[in-house]
């Protein structure tokens, strides 16, 4: 009966398609994906800046230890969320070939996942000020990051449960649940944030340690009600997400080794990411202050930018993993090469809209001031517009070769990309040259369109001999 459900809910076959049909109709269902994805993804901005704003009326001090407990968080977390990203990929196959009862393995040994990973990441955490003392940060401000962390550690498996549920969902072609409990989130956290902060009407003034408290407490309350859906509403409920969650058997082994081979090389790709932009944070800083503050206001405008291929390359790997999962070697090239397109048209109208108003952009950060900043920023944004478009690339690409499952060859493209060539170029260009602020951004640019490259290469390599017999 499952099987029979489950067969009208997956598209039919490119076969049964009008060939001029095809590349509208591609079009046409990654949008679908794309669009509550990337409006999910720009709502879990907004929480954290909200939460930045609100820490900000305590003084320079708090926000300095905000950003020092993110740092350590961040470091942890982003290797259990590259890991549940491998729930989309399977899930996703699993839809394209039918079988449902696969589809609820992915989910649940994700969330067995997120329970293992959890753990030590967690204790990562609780010791964030023996490390940032380690790392030479002022004793002060790493007291009060590890009161920022004692509340914000606790959110840490529920935010990855909300992401494997997300991930589900996004696969079986039905992210808007996800959309709507972000929404609902926004202003949720908000106040529950002002409430613990500050101690209004009535409630305790928990400082830092209120906010993390806050958001652990918000995430928590969105997994359940992911949770929910999955379990309660149409069309989740007929996969029986949560049927045998405690049984453990060979198959589900066997599923558990696949996703961390997938999950591990994508984790370690992000860290690589990431760690690259931290790093070129700290060679800002070195420059200068007017640099490191520029940087920031930037990489700020870099992160929105990126939600909307962010939100393209997610749907790329459920589109791709679909057809992977049916056999249909054409749908894969087609899935892949629309959404690259459409990654590239979408942020090269932004970045046309960012360097039209670069200069407004910065005054938004910094007031109406006409300094070395603000300047500054305005040149690094317009630097960075051919950052967007290859950053747009590379993220979308990366979302196809995971719905193809290959995810260990990106890894060595990041390791060549960013660290050999992008930072090397950004150091060389930062200081031995007259560049400097500006030579960094050319060299993280120059690493990430390589990488852009070699994974479009690498898609079109593996698509062109792929067969399915």
């Amino acid at each position: 009966m499952l099987e029979k459900a489950e067969a009208t809910s997956v598209a039919p076959p490119a076969s049964t398609t009008a060939p001029g049909r095809h590349l509208a109709l591609e079009l046409s269902e990654t949008l679908k994906l794309a669009v509550p994805i990337a409006l999910t993804q720009l709502g879990q901005i907004a929480m954290m800046t909200t939460d930045i704003a609100l820490i900000g009326r305590l003084g320079s001090e708090a926000m300095a230890a905000a950003a020092l407990a993110h740092t350590v968080f961040f470091v942890s977390f982003t290797f259990g969320m590259g890991l549940v990203s491998a729930v989309a990929p399977l899930a996703a196959q699993a839809f394209g070939a039918r079988n449902p009862h696969l589809i609820r393995r992915s989910l649940r040994v994700g969330m067995w996942a997120a329970l293992l990973m959890s753990l030590p990441m967690m204790t990562l955490s609780f010791r964030g000020e023996q490390i940032l003392l380690m790392l030479g940060q002022a004793p002060t401000a790493a007291h009060l990051a590890q009161q920022y962390l004692l509340g914000l550690t606790w959110s840490i498996l529920p935010a990855l449960w909300f992401m494997t549920i997300r991930g589900f969902m996004s696969a079986v072609n039905r992210p808007e649940p996800i959309l709507w409990i972000t929404l609902a989130a926004i202003p949720a956290n908000a106040t529950l944030v002002y409430l613990l902060l500050y101690g209004a009407f009535g409630m305790p003034e928990l400082g830092l340690f209120g906010v993390g408290l806050a958001t652990s407490i918000v995430n928590l309350g969105t997994f359940l009600a992911g949770l929910w859906f999955a379990t309660r509403r149409r069309p989740f409920r007929k996969y029986h997400v949560l049927g045998h969650f405690w049984r453990v058997d060979w198959k589900l082994m066997r599923l558990m080794r696949q996703l961390v081979v997938i999950g591990a090389p994508i984790s370690l790709s992000f860290l690589l990411e990431y760690g690259l932009f931290g790093a070129a944070g700290l060679l800002m800083g070195v420059i200068s202050t007017t640099a490191l503050a520029a940087h920031q206001i930037a990489l700020q405008v870099a992160a929105i930018l990126f939600m909307v291929p962010f939100g393209i390359g997610m749907a790329a790997t459920v589109r791709v993993g679909h057809a992977i999962g049916r056999g249909d070697a054409g749908a894969v090239r087609r899935a892949g090469y629309v959404a690259t397109w459409l990654g590239i048209v979408l942020v090269a109208v932004l970045t046309i809209a960012v360097i039209v108003s670069r200069f407004s952009i910065a005054e938004i950060f910094l007031g109406e001031s006409t300094d070395a900043t603000a300047e500054l920023s305005a040149t690094l944004l317009l630097v960075g517009s051919t950052f967007f478009i290859a950053d747009a690339i590379q993220t979308v690409a990366a979302g196809s070769l995971r719905g193809m499952n290959d995810t260990r060859v990106p890894l060595l493209f990041a390791i060549l990309s960013y660290w050999l060539i992008g930072f090397a170029c950004a150091c060389w260009l930062g200081f031995w040259t007259p560049s400097g602020a500006v030579g960094v951004w050319i060299g993280l640019s120059i690493g990430t369109a390589v990488y852009a490259v070699l994974l479009l290469l690498r898609f079109r390599g593996l698509t062109s001999k792929l067969s399915f017999r």
